[in-house]
């Protein structure tokens, strides 16, 4: 995950800090040392870096933090603020113009994720009730616009294209397209570059002047680090683009890219890329990722994951099951199935409090659970119903059907056997609390 290696090297700076009790100024500045040059190794703008430290330093050693009773955890405090603060300080959404469509204008170099992500931005939108259209405006990569006209199919969004036309003529009459057809939004995925090539810039400021769109996104790859800055810099300055999508930030990168470009060029990352599917799109917030990089969790995120990816009737209905103690192996398969929705299950934990640099060393196994999956659906429907049912000789069955040992049967229907006892302790504590006239709306 982004920022494993910052937020690592924070974490073991505050916990210099917070072994001192009471700070002097000499602690606090030998703390924003190690800060700079967490920052600087995880590839931040060496001047963004230094402009940061020097702000947390001269709030962190005035009367207030100095003399408080817990100076370590309000430097850190002061950190997280300013770090919110370089992102952006809150989410920035796309412009709704007074008269639809909204025109969202795609650019970046070639191989940035842009075609692809211009698919998740439709099928987020598609998601928040909105009807968007993509426009297919690179005509030289070979096979961009059949490789738009698949995502868009998978994203469940029209795509309207006219082969090799003039990619300014083409949104134009996107444009108009959308206007009669009812379309809110209308996405244009323009030809990517190798590098800043001016023939293919001058081509993108023909679009900007002929369509004027509501927002120009940036997409740009989080992979590249600083070098993400300098293009986000570079398109800025000829385009004066409204905001950047960051890709990839779910991948093995410093995180460099998304501390530095809003204070480099002033616009902020509206989106970031979390991953492959088109679903791996979320809006860019900047308190959450700063809690992110501090170790604190993003538990708002994996709440809004949860109510957008998971089946809410049937985990209700799986809930009522566990608390009467009616669960069984049909529930403990369509738990496996929604938990894989959610995406990596390091991903997920990443998100809990405390839980980020914990991982960093720890391999979680995803197939697991499709393991243990593959166990249950090589069972009988009355077998996974009733798991007691399951003798030496049923175990050596769907062992063999599932491609699996015994003990690998076993072990899964042990755990099943844990979770049922603790559901029923529950349950005994919930109806021991009724019995003595507690209230009943106690957690258990």
């Amino acid at each position: 995950m982004a920022f494993e290696g910052l937020a690592e090297k924070l974490s073991n700076s505050f916990k210099k800090l917070r072994s001192k009790g009471k700070l002097t100024e000499a602690d606090v500045k030998e703390a924003m040392r190690e800060v700079r040059l967490a920052l600087l190794e995880a590839d931040v703008n060496y001047k963004v870096a230094k402009d940061f430290t020097k702000k947390v330093t001269e709030r962190a050693i005035g009367a207030e933090v100095m003399e408080s009773l817990t100076p370590a955890q309000m430097v850190i405090k002061i950190v997280n603020e300013e770090l919110t603060g370089l992102m952006g300080g809150s989410e920035e959404r796309l412009k709704t113009p007074a008269h639809p469509p909204a025109v969202i204008m795609m650019c970046g170099l070639q191989g940035a994720g842009k075609t692809t992500h211009a698919a998740k931005l439709a099928k987020l939108l598609k998601s928040q009730g909105h009807r968007p259209l993509l426009v297919a405006g690179d005509i030289y990569r070979p096979a961009a616009i059949k490789q738009l006209q698949v995502v868009g199919e998978q994203a469940g969004a029209p795509v309207f294209e006219k082969g090799t036309q003039d990619p300014v003529l083409t949104s134009q009459e996107a444009i108009r397209h959308a206007k009669d057809y009812g379309n809110d939004y209308v996405i244009i995925d323009t030809a990517g570059r190798l590098q800043i090539d001016e023939a293919l810039m001058e081509e993108l400021r023909r679009i900007k002047e002929a369509v004027s769109p509501t927002d120009i996104l940036l997409v740009v790859d989080a992979m590249t680090g600083q070098e993400a800055v300098n293009v986000a810099k570079s398109f800025d300055d000829l385009l004066d683009i409204s905001g950047v999508i960051l890709t990839k930030l779910d991948g093995d990168t410093r995180g460099g890219a998304a501390l530095s470009v809003k204070a480099v060029t002033g616009k902020p990352i509206k989106f970031a890329g979390t991953g492959e599917k088109l679903s791996d799109l979320e809006v860019f917030h900047p308190d959450r990722m700063a809690s992110r990089i501090l170790g604190m969790g993003d538990v708002l995120t994996l709440i809004e994951e949860a109510q957008s990816k998971l089946d809410e009737k049937a985990a209700e209905k799986t809930a009522q099951r566990l608390m009467q103690n009616k669960m069984d192996l049909n529930d403990l398969l369509e738990q496996f199935q929604q938990v894989k929705k959610m995406g990596p299950i390091k991903g997920i934990l990443s998100k809990l409090p405390g839980m980020g640099n914990k991982l960093d060393d720890v391999d979680i196994d995803d197939r697991i659970m499709d393991r243990s999956a593959a166990i249950i659906l090589s069972m009988t429907p009355y077998e996974r119903s009733h798991p007691d049912s399951l003798n030496a000789s049923r175990k050596r069955r769907i062992a063999a059907g599932c491609g699996q040992k015994v003990e690998d049967v076993n072990r899964l229907l042990n755990q099943f056997k844990q979770t049922q006892k603790l559901m029923k302790q529950f349950g005994g504590m919930g109806k021991g609390k009724r019995r003595r006239g507690l209230p009943t709306n106690l957690p258990f």
